[in-house]
């Protein structure tokens, strides 16, 4: 085994070296004591079972001893001095999944609840979802509810889907699943939420989970899935987070409970330009009109973020925010100036949010909120848009909006049933055309 391909969360890069050098030092330079220590460890770290017994069986060593492991800076860095980290054998172990020396070493007396650089074995053993050290470490006694040093649980720590038969087993063995961190009061159900694991957050619920519990800055699960910035476009989103959201509203998740910025589920699913998460949250009856405290609302939201995260095409959520829903956005009119200095770059959501007015008088003095270039690029576009000034709109504009208000929040599903073509149907939902009539 090479010692740089060791886990992450046990470093022991150069420690071969070191091990190798002073083994052969004598007890000159170091004291026996120590050197048999460093002959435990190199056991422990090549997952050595057979050199671990004959060590343990020749000599007197105490299997808990916790040693700072050197590393070394990066290559190219001049450092006034090397980091160490606090460790134990058993921590080393379990974090490697060297299941044998692990029970070796507990039955030689370790101490599974030992805490070596902030973690314990458990610990370790969950960050890399190493099942059988799990199983072990807890048939000797392993507190389940242990926390590390910085507040969090085993459960806590369980963050890739590898890690759901470890969360199984912690609470087989009794882990509190609605126990929060020290720090942000998060509970194990908020984590699987975050990370995206629905096995995880199906389980939590199972077992008990509450499903509104507020962190200290007021998130709820429901709020920490939706909050999750995704990295790939709604073709190709990531399944997981949604089922997750399908979950927890199934066993009653509150989708309207907001953080202590009063940011609800779908002002962040707006935010972060979640077309499907808008349209799951608003058939569940979340309020399309709530006002964050920087006097925001959904539609505000998905606006301000309606250039940065064009890939995941903003001008769609704006749509289905105006057809599933009944919104207050008449101060929007008022200030269409600044809808374009936030958007010009984003014709397909000028326009519909456009057309969603009966009438909005044109100004040219709107054509200072448009860069030059942005204008020149989408010309078409802006020129059909400011060639309104003075005008009225066409009669078939001014016919969409009198059946829009009609039907209202009904708008998507009355107008589907209409007998009508479905280019048509197109036009009355806001389906962007390039230009304004």
């Amino acid at each position: 085994m090479r010692f740089e391909n060791l886990c992450s969360t046990v470093q022991l890069n150069g420690w071969q070296a070191l091990l190798d050098d002073n083994c052969e030092l004598g007890q000159d330079h170091w004291e026996r004591a120590h050197l048999r220590s460093l002959w435990l460890y190199r056991a422990v770290v090549k997952g050595d079972t057979r050199g671990l017994r004959n060590l343990l069986k020749r000599n007197y060593i105490d299997v808990d001893v916790c040693d700072g492991l050197i590393v070394f800076p990066i290559p190219g860095l001049w450092s006034l001095e090397y980091k160490r980290e606090l460790t134990s054998p058993l921590c080393i172990a379990a974090a490697q999944g060297f299941a044998e020396c692990l029970q070796y070493l507990l039955e030689h007396g370790a101490h599974p609840n030992l805490i070596a650089g902030g973690k314990a074995a458990l610990h370790e053993a969950c960050v890399n979802a190493n099942t059988e050290c799990v199983e072990l470490l807890l048939e000797h006694g392993a507190n389940p509810n242990q926390m590390t040093d910085e507040g969090l649980t085993a459960l806590h720590i369980c963050r890739t889907p590898q890690s759901l038969s470890c969360a199984k087993a912690l609470l087989r063995y009794g882990a509190k699943v609605n126990l929060s961190s020290e720090e942000e009061d998060e509970s194990p159900l908020h984590v699987a939420a975050r990370y995206g694991l629905p096995h995880h957050a199906q389980l939590y619920l199972q077992f008990g989970a509450c499903v509104n519990h507020s962190s200290s800055s007021g998130e709820t699960p429901l709020g920490a899935v939706c909050g999750v910035p995704q990295e790939k476009t709604v073709d190709s989103q990531d399944e997981g987070y949604l089922e997750i959201c399908r979950l927890l509203l199934a066993y009653g998740a509150n989708i309207n409970l907001a953080d202590k910025q009063r940011r609800s589920p779908l002002h962040k699913a707006a935010r972060n330009v979640q077309l499907k998460f808008v349209e799951l949250l608003l058939d569940h009856g979340a309020d399309i009109n709530a006002i964050d405290y920087n006097g925001c609302s959904p539609l505000s939201s998905v606006l301000q973020s309606s250039v940065v995260r064009q890939e995941w095409e903003p001008h769609r959520v704006v749509q289905t925010l105006l057809n599933l829903g009944k919104i207050n956005y008449f101060h929007l009119c008022f200030y269409f100036f600044k809808v374009l200095t936030a958007c010009a770059e984003a014709p397909k959501t000028v326009e519909i949010l456009f057309n969603s007015y009966t009438l909005v008088p044109v100004t040219s003095k709107w054509v200072e909120a448009i860069p030059e270039d942005i204008f020149h690029f989408h010309r078409t576009f802006y020129e059909s848009l400011f060639a309104l000034e003075y005008k009225p709109r066409s009669l078939q504009h001014l016919c969409r909006s009198a059946l829009r208000k009609q039907f209202g929040s009904n708008c998507c599903s009355l107008i589907a049933r209409l007998p009508v073509p479905k280019p048509l149907q197109q036009y009355l939902l806001l389906e962007p055309e390039g230009y304004i009539d």
